[in-house]
């Protein structure tokens, strides 16, 4: 598989009207999900999407999920998510997202994972098979030319700007 030196795109959803919360935007919970749905459709082109684990009985677990809300996203709103491959071995992926709104371009929220491979059987981590780790070494020659997102390894708390 061919990968292209840009961040996988992923386009076709939209804000519904049970993802929108009393404050009138788009609930916390939903920007997950929203991710979530886009990060199937990268792993169904890795071949690690829901055939896979039909056809396998393994999977991929999520581990550890840093979310950034950076811009309210309405009813209706169009989302366009791009996904780019930060590092991976035998067991793991690291990733980062990063998710627009669709057509006035703005950057609403931004995602960084990290996923396990894991057999469904044992509930434990288990390596990639061999062509999904040639995919993902694929695709990571093809993103190691990609600058690093600015929120990679974010940290969290209260900021404070200290007196001069």
């Amino acid at each position: 598989m061919i990968f292209e030196a840009r961040p996988i795109e992923i386009t076709g959803q939209a804000v519904l009207p049970e993802w929108i919360d009393y404050n009138g935007h788009m609930n916390v919970a939903f920007y997950v999900l929203a991710f979530d749905k886009a990060l199937d459709k990268v792993f169904d082109l890795l071949d690690l999407g829901v055939d896979y684990v039909n056809r396998t009985g393994d999977s991929a677990f999520v581990l550890q999920n840093h979310v950034a809300y950076l811009a309210e996203l309405k009813l209706n709103d169009p989302i366009r998510v791009s996904f780019q491959l930060l590092d991976w071995d035998a067991k793991r992926v690291h990733y980062f997202m990063h998710m627009h709104h669709a057509t006035e371009g703005f950057l609403a929220a931004t995602a960084e994972q990290v996923m396990m491979h894991v057999s469904l059987e044992t509930r434990r981590s288990s390596p990639f098979p061999a062509d999904v780790q040639a995919k993902l070494a694929a695709l990571q020659e093809a993103h190691r030319v990609l600058p690093r997102p600015d929120r990679v390894g974010a940290s969290i708390g209260i900021h404070r700007k200290t007196a001069a």
